[in-house]
């Protein structure tokens, strides 16, 4: 697992510290030097078409690490649970 979260924390995105929810649009804003606000507003319209946006925006606050402390939050939930 602990290669898992290294690829994970490799891609360089994480969890901005501008947060309404988990971070995970400020995050996606901060990486690609876009305003959060158009970050949102291109999710909001995502969500309007057919398909999984909540569930996408729900893995990727689980999986990206956070700007502040680099944790992974389903990382520390593994370890919590004993799982290697």
């Amino acid at each position: 697992m602990e290669k898992f979260f290294s690829v994970i924390r490799s891609l360089g995105l994480k969890r901005g510290p501008e947060r309404w929810l988990g971070g995970v649009c400020g995050g996606i804003g901060a990486k690609f030097g876009v305003d959060v606000a158009w970050v949102r507003i291109g999710y909001l319209i995502f969500c309007l078409l057919p398909g999984p946006a909540f569930v996408i925006y729900l893995a990727l606050w689980f999986l990206l690490p956070d700007s502040k402390d680099d944790r992974i939050i389903l990382q520390g939930f593994l370890q919590n649970r004993g799982v290697k």
